[in-house]
């Protein structure tokens, strides 16, 4: 099943005028999910707009109906009916998806959006349209920004000048602030070397922004004072 709209026709030229816009919109939140899909109807009336509100909800619409045009989604989603949303199931998801997916048009509507920075470089080499909008952006915007993923470009201007960490010093934030792990243990969970582990923690704190005469002004820990800026970030939960 293809889905391109005729109001796209400029854009996807190369595709039949008479086929149909198909639009997969990802929230959990009811409310929020349809303000967004009267948003989308009344901007592409003649689009196929469909839903998901769970992860593995999301992963069935793809198998049955990709491609879609644009996969619209936030990112606090829970993996199933029942479960709690989590930010994390939706990076993992979308990661899942640009990595399936190269090619598919991304736009991330979410509150979270600082939480993108823990997959940038996937984002970054990802080949189809990715844009980003914070839930509290003026409509306008915000269709502005749908507008621009349709068309396969590129609007991440948001995580453009956020910190980046590499994917085993987030690891190492993960395990000690999340799982609660000492050194120790993180060490034989990654398999790596306790000292290893140590270098990791200089380098995010560098990063970071976490120096002892920090520490000193602010009267915490260089453990804690991590932690505190790391999820500033939007590194970890």
């Amino acid at each position: 099943m293809l889905f391109v709209n005729v109001r796209e026709s400029e854009i996807y030229g190369q595709l039949p005028v008479n086929t149909q816009l198909g639009i997969l919109v990802v929230d959990d939140h009811q409310l929020i999910l349809t303000g967004t899909l009267d948003v989308l109807k009344r901007e592409y009336p003649e689009a196929k707009i469909m839903k998901a509100q769970t992860g593995i909800e999301t992963l069935s619409q793809l198998k049955s109906h990709q491609p879609f045009a644009l996969i619209m989604m936030d990112l606090s989603i829970p993996y199933q009916p029942g479960e709690t949303a989590e930010i994390d199931t939706g990076i993992k998801l979308l990661q899942t998806l640009l990595k399936e997916y190269p090619e598919q048009n991304f736009m991330v509507q979410t509150s979270y959006v600082k939480a993108l920075i823990r997959i940038k470089h996937e984002i970054d080499n990802h080949q189809g349209g990715f844009a980003i909008a914070d839930k509290g952006l003026p409509e306008a915007e915000m269709l502005m920004r749908v507008n621009l993923a349709l068309q396969g470009a590129t609007h991440t201007k948001e995580i453009k000048t956020a910190i980046e960490l590499k994917p085993e010093w987030l690891e190492v934030l993960r395990l000690a602030f999340e799982e609660s792990l000492i050194d120790k243990a993180i060490s034989e969970k990654m398999h790596k070397s306790e000292r290893a582990v140590r270098t990791y923690w200089t380098k995010i704190q560098d990063v970071l922004g976490v120096y002892p005469e920090d520490c000193k002004q602010s009267g915490k820990n260089m453990r804690i004072l991590t932690e505190i800026r790391a999820r500033e970030a939007g590194l970890i939960d």
